[in-house]
């Protein structure tokens, strides 16, 4: 097709193909990043499966009294449960997405300059999803027991009367901060490129079984803001008017470990150590160096006998 006389103006089919092609290179100039929906989806899986198994044995354990009458036991059994869980996803959906499986991992790692805005807000997003599915079919399964009463609860958090050592608000609020801080501490050292990969997974899963054993008889141990989203949003009533401590205080907690761990270990300590290896032209004129300086001394000393003769 031929421009039309006069006008001096491309057919339509023309100008959008050259329109298409600027937005293209617009884009690939900008480096606009596209979101791998395989990490949503293994963030999403991660903390349903998380809060269906873990948040399952916390119900069974302190809803059912399945532990008996010794609360030590629940809280071995709930400190365990979420401790060999988190273990198991680190490997299995780690390399995947980074299993974080926690807003508050998340929020650490934006602040460690690990994750971008956009990614860190789709993995909140996953998160809380999956959280309320995994608390969804918990819910389903604890009601289709003939030994459930309103009593059982879903394993949420509380303080207060919710609580077993009956902690107080700003108690709550400190124990969980603290509790967070160290689990986000532990993950993101263990995940730093100078850090040991193969053994993070246990570290991970070490930590946070050591977060529940002191934080059970106190809040119930959230450090996870989806954790305790979707087990309240079933159960409701105070459980979801005490909710907000348990969003506000494990990002807090993450968010200064990323600041304190960043001050420990400066990015720099982080870059792999490259060995230079010398120029190849500089290794052969370091080993002609030697055999000149011989052929030197072996002339001077053959001329030196040649003049005493």
């Amino acid at each position: 097709m031929k421009q039309r006389a006069g006008t001096g103006r491309l057919p339509t089919y023309r100008r959008l193909d050259s329109a298409a092609r600027l937005l293209r290179r617009a884009a690939g100039e900008a480096h606009v990043p596209v979101m791998d929906m395989r990490k949503l989806v293994a963030e999403m899986l991660g903390t349903a499966l998380l809060v269906f198994f873990a948040v399952g044995v916390a119900t069974l354990s302190f809803g059912y009294h399945l532990a008996g009458t010794s609360p030590a036991a629940g809280v071995v059994a709930t400190a365990l449960a979420f401790g060999l869980v988190m273990l198991a996803l680190a490997y299995g959906l780690g390399p995947i997405s980074g299993a974080h499986i926690n807003p508050a991992v998340t929020a650490g790692f934006l602040v460690a300059r690990r994750i971008s805005l956009p990614e860190a807000v789709g993995y909140w997003i996953a998160q809380v999803v999956g959280a309320i599915l995994g608390a969804l079919v918990l819910w389903g399964t604890v009601h289709s027991t003939s030994t459930y009463t309103k009593s059982v609860g879903l394993g949420t958090n509380g303080y207060g009367r919710q609580s077993l050592v009956g902690v107080n608000t700003g108690g709550a609020f400190l124990i969980e901060a603290v509790m967070t801080f160290l689990f986000v501490f532990i993950v993101i050292s263990v995940t730093r490129k100078a850090a040991p990969p193969l053994v993070a997974g246990i570290a991970i899963g070490l930590a946070l079984t050591t977060v529940h054993l002191i934080g059970v008889p106190f809040t119930g141990t959230s450090v996870n803001p989806a954790r305790s989203i979707g087990p309240a949003l079933f159960v409701g009533g105070v459980a979801l008017s005490q909710l907000w401590l348990f969003i506000i205080a494990p990002l807090v907690g993450g968010a200064v470990a990323a600041v304190v761990h960043e001050l420990l270990f400066p990015a720099a300590a982080d870059e792999p150590q490259h060995i230079v290896m010398p120029d190849v032209a500089d290794q052969v004129e370091a080993a002609r160096t030697p055999q000149r300086t011989r052929r030197r001394a072996t002339a001077k000393s053959t001329t030196a006998v040649t003049e005493d003769r």
